[in-house]
Order: structure tokens, then C-alpha cells, then sequence
């Protein structure tokens, strides 16, 4: 896990020191100090040609295309004012491919779009679906979470306000309660 971190270190701060010139010099400073350390002396590491998986690389295009779709759907519904924010909706993402909707189905949509909750389903999807021309087979219903808010994650939830700390999730609930 050491190794790991080295190795992340390394590419996060040189890769990102172009952008964030201060803060990566002042990380890699805290790491690595000394008058003549500079993280903008140092060269882009190579990264090594077994790190690639095209297998996940095309996994997470397929995500990023979904996501479109569904980002779409919530921007008319926020125009709109139907919602004001993504976390006020649980959009249904209609897929007609099985491989695509496996995909989806196994990552956890609500958190990809930033929303409170999102469903994947083959069913067909209804005449007004939000559906993009460059993706097609997949439609996006965008309809409001059901629930309360929650007062620390912002999630609309059903189950926020059963749990010991007042207002909280379940999940925010957990968090409160292992910080003691």
C-alpha cells in the first residue's frame, strides 16, 4: 500500500503542478524538503504499459456516455425549475443494450450524477424520455427523489430523520456516530 501511495504521489503532483503551481509545491515540499526540491523540477514519470486495462477504460467510457444522457435530462429539469439541484432527483436511466445496462446496474449511479438516488432498468423507456442522438438506447427519466433532506450529505432520502442523530441519513447517520 506504501508503494502504491509513492507511486500516486509522484504522478498526482507532477501531473497536476502545471495547474495548481502553488499547492503541488507545497505538497511536494512537505514530502520532500530541501532548498533545491522543486516539484517543477522534476520530469513526468513514465507510467508503465501493464497499468493500462482496456477492459476498464472501456467500462468507464460507457459510464461517462450514460452519464451524459442523465446529466442532460436533470439540466432541462433544473431549467425548468422543476428541481433546483441534481441531489433533489433519483433519475430512472432506461437502457436497451444488456452489457451497457450490467454495466451501470454495478456502479453506483446516484453518486456518478451527484443525485440522491438513480435507477437502471431495460423497460422500454416512455415517449418524453430524455434520450441524446450519439448515445442511443439509452433514455433518462428524470423524477424527484422521494424522502427529506438530509442536513449533512444534502441527499434527499426516505429514511433521513429515523436515526439517533436528528435529520441525518443513514449513511451520515454512521459517520456521526464513529466519529463519537
Amino acid at each position: 500500500a506504501r508503494t502504491v501511495m509513492d507511486l500516486l504521489f509522484a504522478r498526482l503532483t507532477t501531473w497536476l503542478a502545471p495547474m495548481l503551481a502553488f499547492t503541488m509545491e507545497e505538497v511536494w515540499l512537505e514530502r520532500c524538503p530541501g532548498d533545491d526540491s522543486s516539484v517543477h523540477l522534476q520530469t513526468f514519470p513514465d507510467t508503465p504499459a501493464a497499468w493500462r486495462d482496456p477492459a476498464l477504460a472501456d467500462r468507464i467510457e460507457a459510464l461517462r456516455r450514460v452519464r451524459r444522457v442523465a446529466l442532460g435530462a436533470l439540466e432541462i429539469e433544473r431549467r425548468e425549475k422543476r428541481i433546483g439541484a441534481a441531489l433533489e432527483a433519483a433519475p430512472v436511466i432506461h437502457i436497451e443494450d444488456a452489457a451497457l445496462r450490467d454495466v451501470c446496474s454495478a456502479a453506483d449511479m446516484a453518486e456518478l450524477l451527484i443525485a440522491s438516488g438513480a435507477t437502471v432498468t431495460g423497460a422500454p423507456a416512455p415517449e418524453g424520455a430524455f434520450r441524446l442522438p450519439e448515445t442511443p438506447g439509452v433514455a433518462v427519466v428524470a423524477t424527484l427523489a422521494e424522502g427529506a433532506k438530509c442536513a449533512r450529505c444534502w441527499k434527499v432520502l426516505p429514511d433521513v430523520g429515523t436515526h439517533a442523530h436528528p435529520d441525518t441519513c443513514a449513511r451520515c447517520d454512521a459517520a456521526l456516530e464513529a466519529r463519537g
